[in-house]
């Protein structure tokens, strides 16, 4: 088959796929000042059913004030909400009722363990079966602290038992704002693993902000990028990055140096100091072979230059002209 035509019909393939699941939360104009300083301008979004939507930026980009207003917490300037087709606004009871969320760290009672934290929620909020506190406290790895007093948790055990109370009620959409910001590694890694598990085994379509890039592109099928308000792009991870190794690194002894001097050697070559150590690029005609042998010519160090798929650090790099070290 030709690559074109097959190209096409996997695109409508796509297009026909997302036309039938459902729209789960649908976000229109969302608007929101402090004063002078408009925090989020005119925000256009659309969560399907079974998305792991993440909504990524710099702190301070606007992503915990869009969710403020989505979950009703704070209001917005203008715009419009729909959940499950329910306006927000017009019938917050029926929106609301299938979301569970988790918005930056939760509070519990120190001095009250796991458990009855939960069944004190559960029975707060309507009630709750002690099943189903076991069945959420097994869902995100914490039966054998479950009867240990909050006080004595880590962070990263506060953050799972703040999404085991976000489970509570069986919600159809689970809304997390930067459920990893704190987290050690190993923390952050078992908050990885419990979404893909939530959404895998639960079939729970999930709302996810966090500006740690890496981490979302692990997690996330579709995402949209926040920057100073905006939405600035909005998509399929896959389709937003594509399969190509059109991105290359260099790893060289004094990268400042280097970039200067492939950048006079090579006319049109742009090079980003992306940490220390490390020249990353955009590989399009320039030959590895090339810049290795001028380097090597000129004395520098070169430890590694090899080509890579594109990632969300270099999008957000060639949508924004920020430096990654904006993270």
């Amino acid at each position: 088959m030709n690559l074109r035509v097959y190209s096409c019909i996997l695109e409508n393939n796509n297009l026909i796929s997302k036309q039938m699941r459902e729209a789960v939360l649908e976000v229109r104009g969302l608007s929101k000042s402090f004063g002078e300083v408009q925090a989020v301008k005119n925000l256009n979004l659309t969560i399907l059913k079974g998305d792991v939507y993440g909504f990524i930026g710099p702190n301070g980009a606007g992503k915990t004030t869009s969710i403020r207003m989505i979950l009703s917490l704070i209001h917005s300037d203008s715009g419009a909400v729909k959940i499950f087709g329910n306006d927000l606004h017009r019938d917050f009871r029926r929106a609301i009722a299938n979301v569970g969320a988790l918005v930056e760290s939760p509070a519990f009672y120190p001095y009250l363990s796991a458990y009855k934290n939960l069944r004190l929620f559960g029975e707060l909020s309507g009630g709750v079966s002690e099943e189903r506190v076991w069945e959420v406290l097994e869902m995100v790895g914490l039966t054998r602290r479950a009867k240990h007093k909050v006080r004595g948790y880590s962070h990263g055990m506060k953050q799972r038992l703040g999404i085991a109370l976000a489970l509570l009620h069986k919600p159809r959409l689970l809304i997390l704002d930067e459920p990893t910001n704190g987290l050690d590694p190993q923390g952050i890694r078992e908050v990885r693993n419990l979404i893909r598990k939530i959404s895998q085994e639960e079939e729970i379509t999930i709302f996810l902000s966090s500006h740690l890039l890496s981490e979302m592109e692990m997690v996330c099928n579709r995402i949209g990028i926040m920057y100073r308000g905006s939405l600035i792009t909005e998509g399929e991870v896959d389709q937003l990055l594509g399969g190509e190794q059109d991105q290359a690194e260099i790893n060289v002894e004094d990268a400042s140096r280097a970039k200067t001097f492939l950048e006079q050697k090579f006319p049109g070559l742009k090079l980003n100091l992306i940490k220390a150590g490390w020249l990353g690029f955009k590989k399009e005609k320039w030959e590895l072979a090339d810049l290795n042998r001028e380097l090597l010519q000129a004395g520098f160090v070169v430890h590694s230059i090899s080509a890579r798929r594109k990632n969300l650090e270099d999008l957000f790099v060639e949508l924004t002209g920020e430096s990654k070290d904006v993270y």
